[in-house]
């Protein structure tokens, strides 16, 4: 017999692009964890221009990195969002790098609308390397009972356009080197670096987390035709899938 009260359809889209990642690894990744929920019809692209289609969906998820979006998609996604709409933001969404080996990689603030939305610019990380996951907020339901955790990924560094507008959810402590970016000397910073954390923006919220760093053979050509090491870091571990399903809720609408 057919379900008297079904779910309803919800909307969504991914933004699955970008450098110096693997992006099909991640963009399968998600897509599955999506698949959890049957009720959900996603819509894929690479970048943020299919303005029409974002602002239709009831939630966004970007994992990208290097992906700039034109100054009208930044200022109708702001619009959307403060009309109510979600953005659940993973890893380099807030990253533009101009690369040019051998000299350091700079992170121009090329989408001021797009950071200051998001809360935060990537400005570098650290080599990756093991570093311990705390909890900031306890309480919150999107990661109240998860243990604190240590995982193998990028730490990211950013500029926080107004950190006190943001919720921490997750943070490390860390100061040292980020060697190869041209903001390299992190060793007088506030040694306390959000992981996770929420922010509102109008009726709407954004969802961000840094971690989710993964690289494969063929993904940095403009270095070499074949990297050494496959990188899957935080995808390997289970608090992270279940830091993303609990995302997937939120951006669903759920509020506890």
């Amino acid at each position: 017999m057919a379900d008297p009260n079904p779910p309803r359809r919800v909307d969504a889209y991914l933004v699955a692009g970008g450098r110096f990642h693997d992006i099909d690894y991640a963009r399968l990744q998600l897509l599955m964890l999506l698949a959890e929920h049957p009720q959900v019809r996603v819509t894929v692209g690479s970048d943020y221009e299919d303005i029409g289609s974002i602002t239709a969906s009831s939630f966004l998820i970007t994992y990208t990195c290097d992906v700039r979006p034109s100054q009208a998609a930044q200022l109708a996604i702001a619009d959307w969002v403060a009309n109510g709409g979600r953005v659940l933001a993973l890893h380099g969404s807030n990253a533009a790098l101009d690369f040019d080996p051998p000299n350091p990689v700079k992170t121009p603030a090329v989408f001021p609308v797009w950071t200051q939305l998001l809360g935060t610019r990537f400005v570098a990380h650290p080599p990756t390397a093991p570093f311990p996951v705390a909890l900031a907020d306890p309480t919150h339901w999107l990661v109240a009972g998860i243990e604190p955790f240590e995982t193998t990924d990028e730490l990211y560094l950013f500029d926080y356009h107004d950190r006190e507008s943001l919720h921490a959810l997750l943070h490390t402590h860390w100061q040292g080197l980020a060697r190869g970016y041209e903001v390299a000397d992190w060793s007088n910073c506030d040694p306390e670096h959000l992981v996770s954390y929420t922010k509102s923006h109008g009726a709407g919220e954004i969802l961000y987390n840094a971690l989710g760093h993964c690289r494969g053979h063929w993904d940095m050509p403009e270095v070499t035709e074949y990297y050494p090491k496959v990188d899957r870091c935080s995808w390997e571990i289970p608090q992270y899938h279940e830091l993303l399903r609990r995302g997937i809720r939120w951006a669903m609408g759920e509020i506890s």
